[in-house]
């Protein structure tokens, strides 16, 4: 299982994104930023709480679309091929 926290503050719905793999299955979670432990990047955001969330297969067809469709969502383009390029070296998509 592999795991990593984006704290993007004001370029990201709720400031984190936090992505979870685990063999072909793939999380992603928006977190609103817990304000009460700071402001700045390097404050503790492990309670943050999460506002929502995509679980998909890689092996699914198209999953690799709906992915990066819901990252864009939450945050910038840039951000989201970051994050997708970060996934694709943890899991192995189907992409046909």
């Amino acid at each position: 299982m592999a795991k990593k926290t984006w704290k993007l503050g004001e370029v990201c719905q709720g400031g984190i994104i936090s992505v979870e793999t685990k063999g072909n299955k793939v999380t992603i979670i928006g977190k609103e930023w817990d304000t009460s432990t700071g402001y700045n990047k390097k404050s503790n955001q492990s309670n943050a709480k999460e506002f929502c969330r995509l679980e998909d297969d890689a092996s699914v067809n198209d999953a690799y679309g709906r992915l990066k469709e819901y990252l864009n969502d939450l945050s910038t383009s840039y951000w989201a091929s970051e994050i997708m390029e970060w996934i694709e070296s943890k899991v192995k998509f189907n992409l046909w």
